[in-house]
């Protein structure tokens, strides 16, 4: 099922940006040498699938993908406009900086571009953890969403 988030509710949070810094993690746009060494550490995470979309997110210009580091080292990522416009994702963070709200951080910047952009909503794809996004950002389910715009999508023969 997809989700639908006011923008015009997305604020920066400075406890956030706080407890990012004092981490050691910084969250910024991704930069076109970074390509390669980020949708393969996407692939090598998260699957084929996400990569490609995230080959997307840095076709735009600017990139629409947003990267997460510690001590230079990618840690997570998040991506919008890559299935859609309008729509948020894929994002993750990897297994061993999981619980630190560094993909709170990366929804935030993700979202508070698509606001600069212009949206007044964003739409979360076949959302996974649907309480965080309720919980982070004010997520709403979305009526009648389910297969949406990954029907149909093709499946490697395994």
């Amino acid at each position: 099922m997809d989700y639908l988030v006011n923008l015009s509710l997305v604020k920066p949070i400075p406890e956030l940006n706080a407890r990012m810094k004092n981490a050691g993690v910084t969250i910024r746009r991704a930069l076109a040498p970074e390509f390669e060494l980020a949708t393969g550490w996407v692939r090598e995470k998260f699957g084929s699938g996400w990569a490609s979309e995230t080959a997307v997110a840095f076709a735009r210009q600017p990139p629409t993908c947003f990267l997460a580091t510690r001590a230079q080292k990618l840690i997570g990522f998040a991506c919008h406009e890559s299935i859609a416009r309008g729509f948020f994702g894929p994002t993750g963070v990897d297994e061993a900086a999981r619980g630190e709200s560094i993909g709170h951080a990366l929804l935030l910047a993700s979202l508070l571009d698509l606001k600069v952009m212009g949206y007044g909503y964003a739409i979360i794809g076949d959302v996974g953890p649907s309480a965080f996004y309720e919980r982070t950002v004010g997520a709403a389910p979305i009526p009648n969403s389910a297969p949406g715009v990954y029907a149909g999508l093709l499946n490697s023969a395994e």
